[in-house]
């Protein structure tokens, strides 16, 4: 079976990761180690492939990290928070120019431990390089604007914006690379020092990087720790110590983290939290067209993405014929290893496709069928994508976010009652909308634009292009992620004013002739 595995994509070695990065230094671990198996076998017969091991450091580790971020922050007084905006812009394009150089490395760790396909992998890393390079010209952006005074009642005011303080990251499994990258480089670049724990899934790929945030970065900026949440960030927050909580994953982690912080009102948060994205499929639909983005969206990793399709509203009048399509489309999808670029992959969880199973009996007791063919049938680390109809509200598949290949199927015959299902919900991220009238469309978009965040047209939900704003209503998110907005989100307008006199205005002259202020200054990035 390994012979069959293309060269470039082989894991030769274990990787045997036992260094973690804290105050500026890798340190070896000599402790327990976390093992990291795919669960894509790489022999005849089937058995996870062991992959290597990250360490599974303990509470001490954690708050070790944590002093050397608040040592580094400094109350505000620290080398990085009051580093010139031209310093910390050079040492974050020194970042990322050594992470390119382990493209490779990322992109196949990337397919190995998750199962993302090959296009998917490349494009992740090749995604969250650009958007570090944007975040870099969206910054200098921001530098120029503030490059003034303005005057109002007599009161002059120099407006910039300034760092928060301390950040707990923790990315997701799904986008290990890039939505983990999207929370820590604005925050890091707009001055805040962090502590990141990469999630259980998707941890491996983040080694590779651990000596260019060292050699990029003044010590304690970025602490990387490795381990399980509850021993380490439980610990952390329950310090009070933590500025800003940047988390994708689900509400009830962030509620329980949350709710350890002494004093939550001061914690300033960052989330990305789960969906239920629907699509409505109206009778005037492209059917066609809505088949080709349904299967994208209910089925692109799995459906393992917050902007998943993750149920279907279908118009009765067009019921038959989509549902005939669309379940053709579903079985004829490829399965296969990541390298060989299939549309399904393996699951990297090994309890993932017991789950579906459990959702599919669940809709099955209560009267709805699998409508496609390979429904539900199982291999070893995958269950094949089943289409579930009729699907009711008692059902767990209509209320959970399944996060996998199971995808139910509501049928209606007025608007109000997708309308009214969202609108009931706890979530309310995105929304599908296939149809070609015009004049149904418009009251439609109106309404849905004030339920979800984003109303994607005869398209799949998604996240990008990053420059737009990334969001949700409800339980499915805390702030607002994209280049331009994330680096609001990771800081706050803070300013100089002085009242117009003669006095004062000797004194501002002076800053700026002399340049000694980091903070007062008409100097900027071209």
């Amino acid at each position: 079976m390994k012979n069959k595995i293309p060269i470039a994509y082989q894991i030769d070695q274990p990787i045997k990761a036992n260094t973690y990065l804290i105050n500026g230094k890798l340190k070896a671990w000599s402790g327990h180690m976390a093992d990291v198996n795919s669960s894509i076998s790489s022999t005849e017969k089937y058995k996870p492939t062991y992959l290597g091991s990250v360490p599974n450091l303990e509470e001490k580790q954690g708050l070790e990290a944590l002093d050397a971020a608040v040592e580094a922050y400094d109350e505000g007084k620290g080398l990085w928070p009051t580093m010139r905006v031209s310093e910390r812009i050079d040492c974050m394009e020194k970042f990322v120019k050594k992470m390119e150089t382990k493209r490779d490395i990322v992109v196949k760790l990337i397919m190995w431990e998750i199962g993302k396909n090959l296009t998917d992998a490349q494009k992740e890393f090749d995604r969250t390089v650009k958007y570090i390079y944007d975040t870099i010209e969206d910054y200098k952006n921001i530098d120029r604007n503030a490059a003034k005074f303005e005057k109002h009642d007599g009161v002059y005011a120099h407006i910039r914006r300034g760092p928060l303080g301390v950040v707990l990251c923790l990315g997701p499994y799904n986008y290990p690379l890039n939505e983990t990258f999207a929370l820590l480089i604005p925050a890091l670049i707009m001055g805040n020092t962090a502590i990141f724990k990469p999630a259980k899934f998707g941890v491996l790929l983040i080694t590779p990087l651990l000596e260019a945030f060292q050699e990029s970065f003044p010590s304690g900026v970025v602490n990387v720790i490795f381990g399980r949440g509850r021993v380490l960030a439980s610990p952390i927050m329950q310090t009070g110590k933590v500025d800003v909580l940047a988390l994708i994953g689900n509400s009830k982690s962030a509620n329980a983290l949350i709710n350890q912080h002494p004093k939550s009102n001061r914690l300033r948060l960052v989330l990305g939290l789960e969906a239920k994205n629907p699509a409505i499929v109206l009778p005037h639909a492209d059917l066609d067209l809505a088949v080709k983005e349904c299967i994208s969206g209910s089925l692109s990793f799995n459906g393992q993405r917050c902007t998943a399709l993750k149920i279907i509203y279908v118009h009765k009048d067009v019921k038959e014929e989509f549902l005939g399509k669309f379940n053709k489309a579903v079985d004829n999808a490829t399965f296969g290893n990541p390298w060989e670029d299939t549309m399904l992959t393996p699951l990297p969880e090994p309890d993932k496709p017991q789950y579906i199973q459990e959702l599919i009996d669940d809709a099955q007791d209560k009267g709805a069928k699998i409508l496609n063919k390979k429904g539900g049938q199982h291999f070893d680390n995958y269950i094949w994508p089943a289409v579930l109809y009729p699907v009711t509200k008692d059902m767990r598949v209509y209320e959970e976010e399944q996060f996998g290949p199971v995808i139910p199927v509501v049928s209606f015959t007025d608007i109000n009652e997708p309308l009214d299902d969202m609108a009931e919900s706890n979530y309310g991220q995105q929304v599908s909308l296939f149809g070609k009238n015009v004049d149904v469309l418009a009251p439609l978009i109106d309404t849905l634009a004030n339920l979800v965040c984003r109303v994607n047209l005869n398209s799949s939900c998604q996240r990008g292009p990053d420059v737009y704003p990334f969001t949700g209503r409800k339980d499915s998110a805390k702030s607002t992620l994209s280049v331009h907005d994330a680096l609001r989100s990771f800081s706050i307008r803070t300013f100089v004013a002085s009242k117009d006199n003669e006095q004062n205005l000797e004194i501002l002259e002076q800053l700026m002739d002399k340049k000694q202020s980091k903070f007062i200054s008409t100097d900027y990035i071209l």
